[in-house]
């Protein structure tokens, strides 16, 4: 992968979890699903909801172009493409065309307005990379998620995050 940086994968033997090998795709993907969702079967008090006190609304103005692009020239062009494939090369390409940005920034203020977030851009593609410069690779604990989202969803919500 040309965005990963290359290392020497020093010795290569079976990943162990919870002192059992896994010889095969279905326990290697329980092992890493267990090592990386933690709290996957956590309990969650959703009652500590009920005590947040409702803030008063107030007036959302809406995006500009110049928000859209401050954000946009931020972002790294060699930077891995987010689970729809599209790149932040292309991205910067297509949204040089105002209709474009000017749909971008539609749905944008939609999302606001109506306080939805479109399931597509919480969708994520998870790959699981080593870590580098480990002399065994025989653990769980030696690699890392790589969580790939949506890329016009992450642009929207870096707007979201800069203005806040």
């Amino acid at each position: 992968m040309s965005w990963v940086n290359k290392c020497k994968l020093h010795a290569i033997k079976t990943i162990k979890y919870n002192d059992q090998q896994c010889l095969n795709i279905d326990d290697l993907w329980n092992t890493f699903h267990s090592t990386f969702n933690m709290a996957l079967h956590h309990q969650v008090d959703i009652d500590i909801l009920d005590k947040i006190t409702d803030k008063p609304t107030s007036h959302w103005p809406s995006f500009s172009k110049e928000e859209f692009k401050l954000i946009l020239s931020s972002y790294n062009n060699s930077s891995m493409p987010g689970s729809d494939k599209l790149t932040w090369s292309y991205l910067k390409i297509i949204l040089k065309d105002d209709e474009c940005l000017n749909i971008i920034i539609h749905i944008t203020n939609a999302c606001i307005k109506l306080g939805y977030w479109p399931l597509h851009f919480k969708r994520s593609t998870t790959i699981v990379i080593s870590k580098p410069n480990k002399k065994l690779y025989d653990s769980p604990k030696l690699f890392r998620p790589i969580v790939l989202l949506n890329t016009v969803g992450k642009l929207i919500e870096k707007v979201i995050r800069e203005r806040l």
